[in-house]
């Protein structure tokens, strides 16, 4: 799914509105009676609504939202300002609306002695993806009043006060919804954690824009949903072991054993066809006792020493590795004489922080998985996400690399600038060891001859909707990582269905 600026949503609009062609309004229609939809089926318990409606085009579906849901049964009362003028669609929007006696119609400054009871909803249509500045003067109040109260809140195409595409600058005031429901698109904001904690649970409502425009519209931000099933290769019923690939899992340390587990784990459980673990002496009862599938190669003692793997091997190093003078040293020796693909996570890359020099030892078109902490020490501290996602553009291009940069909503940059972002996934992910299975999913995925790209997304996607599964049943406190690899199958089988479903 692309992700549009601002600007490029109302030319998706306009260009809808003049090909299909469609009426302005009706358009204002179709993305009123979506949210509509929406709400009475999942506030049927409400009997309230009250709409805060501002005077362009978002106040406008406001306002056609308001008269399908008193149409419905639902008592209405509307917040706007007509003193400041609509634009020509809210007019007329809002010209309708009055001839409804039934429908209560209130100035904004009656909010602060409104009743906001336990049954009352709170909507939001106040500002769009028009807005251009932050909110000041009477509306800031407003909204200040609004996110006092305790009632559910929904807001319609994005919170009031949110930008579409950047972060501003300032503290701004902005509505803190519990629902968006936005139309068509994900907007940028959604996506960082400094401005996607204001959008509550997001709902792409599809109003049916033009798929021409859509399809022909470029743009290097995406979000990954149904993209996944045209990368997932199901599994031929006239294959061997050698058709799925070499996985060698290099980590673990005195202590740290259990990071090997889980990434040899994850790598199994994805489908690669041989599996190796390089890890310590210590190491090898656990391993060969928990993951017998996998085959084990001493790389030391207590430390790996030493990094000599299968040479037709895919690598993912890091997990539980160690940070330790002689590990470092042999690590970085043999990343001098390498020159294929490699997964790098963790100890790995702490192990290259050491040195900002140690960067260009990377090979070409490796994927490294760095969290917010790890990307600093890499690369440098940044003042916000939006900022930290345009270094890592500009890390990736200069080293030819790929960079999954772990956060609430996942990042995949591409040495082309493109950025895919991730929706799957959930809190219950926040637990050491997470990263760890992650890390063992692309080293699988690499090995089974997926692209790097196709292994970051289809990856970071996997382990996500594996997360979901594994809440379910166990929800986001107790679940823990093992839980997720447990998961995996649900999510194959997903995979599975999403393909059939394209034949």
């Amino acid at each position: 799914m692309k992700i549009f600026t601002a600007e490029q949503i109302r030319n998706c609009d306009q260009y809808t509105i003049k090909h299909e062609p469609v009426a302005s309004l009706q358009l204002m229609e179709r993305a009123a009676q979506a949210c509509v939809d929406w709400i009475s089926e999942n506030c049927n318990n409400h009997r309230n609504f009250a709409i805060f409606c501002g005077n362009g085009n978002n106040g406008g579906d406001g306002f056609v939202i308001a008269k399908m849901l008193y149409l419905k049964g639902f008592d209405i009362d509307v917040f706007t300002s007509p003193k400041t003028g609509f634009s020509a669609d809210a007019q007329s929007n809002f010209k309708s609306l009055k001839e409804i006696s039934g429908i209560s119609i209130r100035d904004f400054k009656e909010a602060e002695s409104y009743r906001f009871d336990s049954r009352t909803v709170i909507i939001d249509a106040l500002f769009g993806t028009g807005l251009s500045r932050d909110l000041q003067g009477e509306l800031k109040e407003l909204v200040d009043l609004l996110n006092l109260q305790n009632n559910i809140k929904i807001s319609v195409d994005m919170p009031s006060g949110l930008f579409a595409d950047k972060i501003s600058p300032y503290n701004p005031t902005i509505f803190k919804a519990d629902y968006t429901l936005s139309f068509q698109f994900w907007k940028r904001t959604f996506l960082h954690p400094e401005t996607g904690k204001y959008t509550g649970k997001v709902h792409i409502m599809d109003i049916r824009l033009s798929e021409d425009y859509i399809s022909e519209t470029e743009t290097d931000e995406f979000v990954i949903h149904n993209m996944v099933k045209n990368i997932f290769k199901p599994r031929n019923e006239f294959s061997h072991k050698g058709t799925y690939g070499k996985a060698t899992i290099v980590g673990g340390s005195y202590g740290k054993i259990g990071a090997a587990v889980l990434a040899t784990r994850a790598a199994l459980k994805t489908g690669t066809g041989i599996t190796f673990t390089l890890a310590p002496k210590c190491g090898y009862e656990i391993l060969q006792t928990v993951n017998p599938e996998a085959m084990f190669i001493e790389g030391g003692t207590d430390f790996v020493e030493t990094f000599e793997a299968d040479k037709d091997s895919v690598l993912g190093i890091g997990p539980g590795l160690g940070t330790g003078e002689k590990t470092a040293e042999k690590f970085l020796e043999f990343l001098k004489g390498y020159s294929k693909p490699l997964i790098l996570d963790a100890d790995a890359l702490n192990i290259i922080s050491e040195d900002r020099q140690n960067i260009a030892l990377i090979p070409e078109k490796s994927i490294i998985t760095p969290h917010p902490k790890e990307f600093e020490r890499l690369f440098g501290e940044t003042e916000n996400s939006f900022v930290r996602l345009d270094l890592a553009k500009q890390k990736a291009k200069e080293l030819n690399i790929y960079i999954v940069l772990k956060d609430h909503h996942t990042q995949v940059i591409t040495p082309q600038g493109q950025v895919f972002y991730n929706i799957t996934g959930n809190s219950g992910l926040a637990k050491g060891g997470s990263g760890d299975i992650l890390t063992g999913i692309l080293t699988s995925f690499l090995a089974q001859k997926y692209s790097e790209k196709e292994a970051a997304i289809l990856g970071v996607w996997f382990h996500g909707k594996a997360a979901q599964y594994a809440c379910e049943n166990f929800s986001k406190e107790a679940m823990l990582p093992t839980d997720v690899i447990h998961s995996f199958g649900s999510v194959f089988e997903e995979l599975e269905r999403k393909v059939a479903r394209m034949l």
